[in-house]
């Protein structure tokens, strides 16, 4: 196995997933830990080579302590970091302080600033410097710089054999080992945190997105709200007339003429239901409790109210939900934007559509699956963005994006694909407890 790809195993690292700040700071600490282990093997590996294989006698009580302390650190913090959810960039400069604090007791006890291995508080000043903010990464700069200054004149030299310069050079082969050491942990390490740093700097560019659509999505409900107060009285005084006319002698003996009416009747109503439905999503209309009910009636009546209004040949079947159909809030924006689903499969002239419900004690499932010509590539990598759209119309593109934005509401995903065998699937996730009655 890689060193890098024991690193993202121990601390379960993805690539790509956006991260917010204090989990990126979460990994990082984490990475600094896997990164101690390895430190306290070759700190223990290298005082035997050297102590043993060499033959310099070096104070072994004194330089096994270091070690000891990091070993102690470890074991304590890696259960408290792994149970947090965030950490902090004050957290992470400690760790690299005390870590620079071990090494310089090590220095001190083996030859100071001669000593080829002082070289890994450059290693160390690189990870500060892709860890940490500005102010902290000059502070660690000069600290670090102040402890070399000070090994070189305060140290306890090695007390080095005779003829140990014969042996092709004790200093050249530390210096050898060290380059490497130094070059293997900066590929495997560093690369990983600045993974981590992107993926925050990717969670932060997507918090702003989602901001943006948020403002986009209120300025779309107050037109929305508005135009739905402005129709209210038209739509009434249509459905008067409309009702006027069906007394007429004229209409009333003419039945084509009859039909129309209640066609148009009919459809007059659908507005004002969908008025209704906007002022109630706006908090503009009150009148009446939340509904409760199965979600298996819930998706019946999003499918039968298509249904009566359809006007396509597209065969809609229910399956599920499954293994359990729990009481849900009837929320108006979920019931628009499945519709819109349907709406979309049946647009893209698709001749069936099955509706899969999957429910259990934690999630909500539902997946939707047509036989259409799938879902355009660029939408599929734009999904959920304002106004993508193959339709060629003003507004279009919007039915995706209120979608995406009304999961995201409830806690939830969508999540888009095209079949294998043809056609498109889309699937809402979105935790129970989000449509439970309180």
């Amino acid at each position: 196995m890689k060193i890098g790809s024991l690193f993202d195993l121990l601390t379960g690292q993805t690539d790509g997933a956006p991260l917010p700040p204090g989990a990126a700071g979460r990994r990082n600490m984490l990475l600094l830990i896997q990164l101690r282990w390895f430190a306290v093997v070759g700190q223990a590996l290298t005082i035997a080579v050297v102590h043993w294989g060499y033959g310099i006698p070096l104070p072994l009580g004194w330089l096994l302590l270091a070690p000891t302390v990091l070993v102690v650190l470890n074991l304590v913090s890696l259960p408290l970091v792994r149970r947090r959810l965030a950490i902090t960039d004050g957290e992470i400069f400690t760790a690299l302080c005390i870590d620079a604090g071990a090494l310089t007791w090590l220095l001190y006890f083996s030859g100071g600033a001669s000593n080829p291995f002082s070289a890994l508080f450059v290693m160390q000043i690189v990870l500060a410097a892709v860890l940490l903010r500005r102010r902290y990464v000059w502070i660690f700069v000069l600290g670090t710089s102040a402890i070399m200054a000070a090994l070189a004149l305060m140290h306890r030299p090695l007390l080095l054999p005779e003829g140990a310069d014969e042996r092709l050079g004790l200093l050249m082969q530390g210096a050898i080992i060290n380059f490497m050491l130094i070059a293997v942990l900066l590929a495997a390490f560093v690369s990983r945190t600045i993974r981590n740093v992107r993926a925050r700097d990717a969670w932060m560019a997507e918090s702003r997105q989602q901001a943006a659509e948020h403002e986009h999505i209120v300025r779309m409900g107050l037109l929305a709200s508005g135009a739905a107060h402005e129709l209210g009285t038209p739509l009434a005084s249509i459905s008067v007339l409309l009702g006027d006319w069906r007394h007429i002698a004229a209409i009333k003996d003419d039945p084509e003429l009859l039909a129309d009416v209640e066609q148009m009747q009919s459809e007059v109503d659908r507005c004002k239901s969908i008025v209704t439905n906007i002022l109630m999503a706006a908090g503009a209309a009150r009148g009446q409790s939340p509904r409760v009910m199965r979600l298996s009636s819930f998706l019946g009546e999003v499918v039968q109210e298509w249904h009566e209004r359809g006007s396509t040949a597209l065969k809609v079947e229910q399956i599920g939900p499954s293994p359990h159909d729990p009481f849900i809030i009837a929320d108006e924006a979920l019931r628009q934007v499945l519709s819109a689903l349907i709406d979309n499969a049946a647009e893209a002239e698709a001749g069936s559509l099955v509706l899969n419900a999957v429910a259990d004690g934690e999630q909500i499932i539902l997946t939707f699956l047509d036989d259409g010509p799938g879902i355009p590539q660029q939408i599929l990598s734009r999904l959920g963005q304002p106004y993508q759209s193959t339709k060629g119309r003003a507004g279009a593109g919007l039915g995706l994006f209120l979608l995406v934005n009304t999961m995201r509401t409830l806690g939830g995903e969508v999540v888009a694909s095209n079949r294998r065998e043809g056609g498109a699937s889309v699937q809402l996730r979105l935790p129970t407890e989000a449509l439970a009655p309180k």
